[in-house]
C-alpha cells in the first residue's frame, strides 16, 4: 500500500511563502516587505537584494538552477524566459550561484513579438517586467528542471500595459479605494482596504493521447471540426457527478497533488455533463493570486495529463452537439477587517449597506453590460454563449427570489418592509435531517447571479484568462462606488445621510431594475423581453470588440487609470487578429484534413465499393443496396470536393485582407460558413463509409475511450 498522502505538510512546499520570508529574513527586512504587500511602495534596493538571496537559498536548496519572470502577455497564457543562477566563476574556478535584488525586480524580456496591437513595432523590442510582489513565487517542474517562477506586469519601454496582470492590479486598486469610501459613510473606521476575491471553477475535457494525435483538428486547433455524434452522448445525464473513472481519478490524484504543492487550493472534484468532461474548483483567493493560480492550474492540467498518456483539452468547445466547457468566475468583495460587503445577513431588507452595495453593481453592470460581455469573449466562447448549455449573450442579474422581492418593495414603496425566509426542507422520511434552506433556488441560465454572498460571473470561457473579466467588474463596480460616495459624502457632511442613501438606492434600483431577471435565460421570449427592455444582445467576440473604445468605456478606465485610450485601442486591434488567426487556422486544418485524409479514404472505398457492384451484377444478382449507398456516398462526396474548393478560395480571399476588422468580419461572416458547409458532407460520409476505412477516430472513440 503507498503511503497515505499528507496534504498539511505538502501545502505551498514549493511556494515561497509569507512563513518562509518570516523565517528566513531579518525582522526589519520581513517588516519592510509586508509593509510593501499589504499598503504599496517600493522595496529600498538593499531590501531587495537581501530577500533576493534569501529567495535564492531557498529555490536551490529544492533543487532549482534557473529563475524567471513569469508573466502573461496578451496571448491570455503565460510567458517565462529563464536565467540561470550560475554566476562568473571564482579565482578559483568555483562557481557561484547568484540572484541580486535588480534581478529579482525588474527583468527585461524582447516586447516585439508578443501581441501588443500597435504598442510596440517590431524594431521596438525593449519590454519590461516587474515583479508583483503580493503574488507568492514559486517552484516549477519540468523538462527544464526546476525553476524558480517570479510573478511579474509586463509593459513596453514607454510605459503601456502589454499583459493581463497591470491593468488588473490597477483595477483591484481603483475598486479598493472606491469600496473603503462606502465602508467609510457607514463607520468603518478600521478597515483600509478592500479587496476583490476570485473563485474560479474550471472545466475540462480529458482525451487519449494516442487517438489525440490521429485528430489534426484537436493537435492544431484544440477542438474537432470534423465529427458525426456518436450513438450515447450526455442525454441520459448519467456522467454528470457519476462515479469516477479509474484512469481519470488516477489523473485527478495527481493534479491535485502538484497543485496543492503550489499552493492552489483545489477543492472539489467531479464529473460534468459531457462524456469525458470533468470539472475542479478552488477556494476563494485574492483576485491577482486567483488569476496567477488558475492560469497555473490550466499548465498543470496539461503537464500531468502527459504523465498519464492523456491530453487535457481547455477549449470551449471541443465536440459539436454536447456541453462544451466554461469557467464560472465566483467573484465577491471584502474589507481587510473581515466584513462581506455582498453578505445581506439574515434581514437584508434592512441591511441598507449591503442595498447600497447591490444597488450600485445593478446600476455598473446596466450601465456597462457591453464591456461585461466583452470581457468574457473568446473564439471559442462563441460556440457556447446562446446555445442553452451556457448563458446567453445577454447580460442579466439573476437575484433570486429573497432579494428581488426586496428589490420591488423599495421600487414600488420606496420601504422593505418584510423579507422572504428560506423555511425548513423536510424530505418526508424521519431518519433524514432537517435543515434551513436557502431564500431562494440558483438559475444556472443566468450570467450574472447571485448565490447567497456573492456574485457568479458564469459567461467565461474555460481556455479564457480570468484576468479581463476582473478587471471589468473591478472598474464598472469602482465607478459605481464612486458615484454614490460623491453624492453621500456631500449628504453626510450637511447632515442627511440617512434620507440620502434611503433615496439613493431607490433612485439606482428603479432605474436599473431591467437588468434584474429571474427566468429561463435560454427561452426565446427572454429573447424578445431583453429587446423590450433595451439591453444589448451581442453575439460574438468580434462584434464585441468595439465597445472597450466606445467614449463610455474610455472615460471609466482612463478616470480610474487602468487602461488609457491607447492601451484600449491596441486591445481591440488585438481582439481582431487573434479571431482572425484563430479561424485561419482552423480553415486551413479543414482543408487539410480533407484534402491528405478524408476525402481520398472516401473515394478509395467508393472506388471498392464500384468494384463490388460490378462483381455483384457480373455474379447475376442486382446490387441495389450497394448501388444506393455507391450514389450516396458519391453524391457526398462531390458536395465536400465542391465545397473544399469554396473553402479553399474563400481563406484565400480572407488572408489577403489589410484591415484588421474587415478580416475578421470576413472570417466570421464568409470562411465559417464554408467551414460549415465542408464540415456538413464530411460527417454524413462518416455514418456512410466502413469504420475500418474512416481515417480518423471517430466522437465514440474520443469521448468513451478514457
Amino acid at each position: 500500500m503507498s503511503e497515505a498522502l499528507n496534504v498539511e505538510k505538502i501545502f505551498a512546499e514549493k511556494v515561497f511563502t509569507v512563513a518562509k520570508m518570516k523565517e528566513r529574513l531579518p525582522k526589519k527586512v520581513f517588516q519592510e516587505v509586508m509593509r510593501v504587500m499589504n499598503q504599496g511602495g517600493e522595496l529600498k534596493m538593499a531590501t531587495a537584494d537581501v530577500v533576493a538571496k534569501a529567495m535564492k537559498d531557498w529555490a536551490v536548496e529544492n533543487g532549482a538552477t534557473h529563475f524567471t519572470h513569469w508573466f502573461q502577455p496578451l496571448t491570455g497564457i503565460t510567458a517565462e524566459k529563464h536565467d540561470s543562477f550560475v554566476s562568473h566563476p571564482d579565482e578559483e574556478g568555483r562557481m557561484l550561484m547568484e540572484f541580486s535584488g535588480k534581478e529579482l525586480i525588474k527583468g527585461e524580456p524582447d516586447a516585439s513579438s508578443f501581441p501588443s496591437g500597435g504598442l510596440r513595432a517590431t524594431f521596438e523590442a525593449r519590454g519590461y517586467t516587474a515583479w508583483d510582489i503580493t503574488s507568492p513565487c514559486f517552484l516549477k517542474e519540468s523538462g527544464c528542471g526546476t525553476i524558480l517562477c517570479i510573478p511579474t506586469a509586463f509593459c513596453s519601454y514607454t510605459g503601456e500595459a502589454l499583459d493581463k496582470k497591470t491593468p488588473l492590479l490597477r483595477s483591484m486598486e481603483a475598486l479598493s479605494e472606491q469600496a473603503l469610501r462606502i465602508v467609510r459613510l457607514f463607520g468603518n473606521t478600521e478597515a483600509t482596504k478592500v479587496t476583490a476575491s476570485v473563485g474560479p471553477e474550471q472545466e475540462y475535457f480529458l482525451v487519449d493521447k494516442d487517438l489525440f494525435f490521429q485528430r489534426k483538428d484537436l493537435m492544431f486547433a484544440g477542438r474537432t471540426l470534423f465529427g458525426a455524434p456518436a450513438p450515447k452522448g450526455q442525454e441520459m445525464e448519467d456522467h454528470y457527478f457519476g462515479v469516477i473513472k479509474e484512469r481519470v481519478g488516477a489523473y485527478m490524484k495527481d493534479l491535485n497533488e502538484e497543485l496543492w504543492k503550489l499552493g492552489v487550493t483545489a477543492k472539489t472534484q467531479h464529473n460534468e455533463v459531457a462524456p469525458a468532461q470533468h470539472e475542479l474548483a478552488p477556494i476563494y483567493e485574492t483576485a491577482n493570486i486567483a488569476v496567477d493560480h488558475n492560469q497555473l492550474v490550466m499548465e498543470a492540467m496539461k503537464r500531468v495529463a502527459y504523465k498519464h498518456d492523456l491530453r487535457c483539452l481547455l477549449h470551449e468547445k471541443p465536440y459539436a452537439g454536447v456541453n462544451g466547457s466554461g469557467k464560472h468566475n465566483n467573484w465577491s468583495i471584502t474589507t481587510d477587517n473581515g466584513v462581506n460587503l455582498l453578505d445581506p445577513g439574515d434581514t437584508p431588507n434592512k441591511n441598507i449597506q449591503f442595498l447600497l452595495v447591490l444597488a450600485c453593481i445593478m446600476k455598473a453592470v446596466d450601465t456597462h453590460a457591453d464591456l461585461l460581455r466583452q470581457s468574457a469573449s473568446d473564439v471559442g466562447n462563441d460556440h457556447r454563449l446562446g446555445a442553452n448549455e451556457a448563458p446567453p449573450a445577454i447580460i442579466s442579474i439573476f437575484l433570486g427570489d429573497q432579494l428581488e422581492d426586496v428589490v420591488k418593495q423599495l421600487v414600488e414603496t420606496g420601504d422593505a418592509s418584510r423579507v422572504l425566509a428560506g423555511g425548513k426542507l423536510e424530505a418526508g422520511v424521519s431518519t433524514l435531517p432537517k435543515f434551513e434552506k436557502d431564500a431562494t433556488d440558483r438559475n444556472r441560465t443566468s450570467p450574472f447571479a447571485f448565490t447567497g454572498n456573492k456574485f457568479e460571473f458564469r459567461m467565461v470561457g474555460s481556455a479564457d484568462s480570468i484576468a479581463s473579466p476582473n478587471t471589468t467588474l473591478n472598474a464598472i463596480v469602482a465607478e459605481a462606488f464612486c458615484e454614490a460616495a460623491d453624492v453621500l459624502e456631500k449628504a453626510k457632511a450637511e447632515g442627511g445621510f440617512d434620507n440620502a442613501v434611503h433615496d439613493l438606492i431607490k433612485e439606482y434600483m428603479t432605474k436599473h431594475q431591467r437588468i434584474v431577471f429571474n427566468g429561463d435565460g435560454y427561452s426565446d421570449k427572454w429573447v424578445e423581453e431583453a429587446a423590450r427592455r433595451g439591453l444589448p444582445n451581442i453575439k460574438s467576440m468580434i462584434e464585441a470588440a468595439s465597445t472597450i473604445t466606445t467614449e463610455k468605456a474610455v472615460a471609466l478606465f482612463e478616470k480610474f487609470g487602468i487602461f488609457t485610450r491607447v492601451e484600449l485601442e491596441s486591445r481591440e486591434e488585438i481582439i481582431y487578429e487573434t479571431y482572425a488567426k484563430t479561424i485561419n487556422i482552423e480553415a486551413l486544418t479543414m482543408v487539410d484534413m480533407a484534402s491528405k485524409d478524408i476525402i481520398p479514404a472516401v473515394a478509395s472505398y467508393a472506388g471498392d465499393l464500384a468494384n463490388s457492384v460490378i462483381a455483384i451484377k457480373e455474379a447475376g444478382a442486382t446490387a441495389a443496396a450497394q448501388v444506393e449507398i455507391l450514389n450516396e456516398v458519391d453524391s457526398l462526396l462531390a458536395e465536400a470536393k465542391s465545397a473544399l474548393n469554396k473553402l479553399i478560395a474563400e481563406e484565400s480571399k480572407a488572408a489577403a485582407i489589410s484591415d484588421v476588422k474587415e478580416q475578421a468580419f470576413y472570417y466570421k461572416d464568409v470562411v465559417k460558413t464554408a467551414m460549415d458547409a465542408l464540415r456538413a458532407p464530411i460527417d454524413k460520409l462518416e455514418m456512410l463509409v466502413d469504420g475500418s476505412v474512416w481515417p480518423i477516430p471517430t466522437y465514440g472513440d474520443l469521448m468513451f475511450e478514457v
